[in-house]
């Protein structure tokens, strides 16, 4: 029997799939940003020496980097600033995060959270998976390697810790993480981030009511009040809240919808520094901005708070200004002041609801 023999030339042209630097699928319209570009011979050999820095400040499996960091810690605070070079930022995010020590305490942990333990938000999981960064080729694939990876770390979570479960803003963390690390490593920096090994805890930015999402926008507004008077007083006029654009920025920390050479380069110092770079980047980006906002009518400036233009999101622009803004004495002060106005509310709710039940 002869074997039916395929001819090459008539099978169709393989489509080519362009991607850039981070693995994020580009058609010919996107913008340049991201794609590979051929390196000079200076380019090449500074980022070498950048890396041997690092290693060195890291050591063999990042064995000296709490030696280093309790001798230099400003030398690895303007470091981090700079930006982690890419071969080496999931080994230092671990590091910077303490979720590598939450790791070594907790063997077999993991494996027991996703072979054996069910959760009720495992609906919710499968049909969110393919809304987390669709344009990533890791992720592209249904029931692929990247989108298994993702739901066992958001079931793991969602067992984990049952107060918090599952919600939709989490999977742009674990699938930023899953990015750098293996699924356990993932597993544990979304613990540490959530129940604050290091920074204060994120698990009320995914809480029911999502109330440090409500004291985090407090917060905000009223330090762009206090940064930008013009604008604040622009923002009143058009009656624009910080919920109308800022959520997803604490939410996701900036993961969602902006570009992802910014959004690491945001993550190298928030895993670092904490929350308050989220505050300086969003008073940074209003600054920036600013100009052209405070002329803009209701509908034409949400647009614009969605969607800042490109030369606003250049991290070597953008981050120097981050910076620039001394915030944390106001934060506090924030901070307690939300308190005790809720406080005050949840009081007054209560009496309401004394005198119900004696009537």
């Amino acid at each position: 029997m002869e074997k039916n023999v395929i001819d090459d030339s008539e099978l169709g042209p393989v489509p080519i799939v362009r991607v850039d630097r981070f693995g994020f699928v580009k058609s010919d319209h996107n913008s340049p940003e991201g794609l590979i570009k051929r390196r000079s011979a200076f380019e090449y050999e500074r980022e070498e020496r950048r890396i041997r820095k690092w290693r060195k400040m890291i050591g063999v499996g990042g064995g000296d980097w709490k030696h280093y960091v309790r001798r230099k810690p400003h030398v690895v605070k303007r470091r981090i600033r700079k930006g982690i070079p890419d071969c080496l930022r999931g080994l230092v995010w671990q590091l910077i995060s303490g979720s590598r020590d939450l790791l070594l305490m907790n063997p077999g942990v993991y494996e027991q959270l996703v072979i054996y333990e069910t959760s009720s938000s495992e609906l919710d999981i499968i049909r969110d998976i393919s809304r987390t960064f669709p344009s990533h080729i890791f992720f592209q694939q249904r029931h692929g390697p990247g989108q298994r990876s993702l739901y066992n770390v958001l079931k793991a979570y969602s067992v984990f810790d049952r107060d918090v479960g599952y919600v939709q803003g989490m999977g742009f963390l674990a699938g930023l993480l899953l990015l750098y690390m293996s699924e356990e490593d993932a597993f544990w920096l979304l613990v540490a981030l959530l129940k604050g090994a290091v920074h204060s805890p994120m698990e009320g930015l995914y809480l029911v009511g999502l109330p440090l999402v409500q004291q985090y926008l407090f917060q905000f507004d009223n330090l762009m009040r206090d940064h930008l008077p013009r604008l604040g007083v622009h923002f009143t006029q058009e009656m624009i809240n910080p919920s109308m654009y800022a959520s997803q920025w604490f939410i996701t920390v900036f993961s969602y919808s902006f570009p992802f050479h910014l959004a690491l380069r945001i993550w190298d110092v928030f895993l670092y520094e904490g929350v308050k770079i989220v505050f300086k980047v969003g008073l940074a980006l209003l600054k920036y901005c600013q100009d052209d906002l405070v002329k803009l009518p209701f509908e034409k400036l949400i647009h614009a708070l969605r969607n800042f233009p490109e030369d606003a999101m250049n991290p070597d622009t953008l981050l120097p200004l981050a910076y620039s803004f001394k915030i944390s004495k106001r934060l506090e002060e924030f901070r307690k002041e939300y308190e005790q106005k809720n406080g005050k509310i949840a009081e007054q709710r209560l009496k309401r609801k004394l005198a119900l039940r004696i009537r």
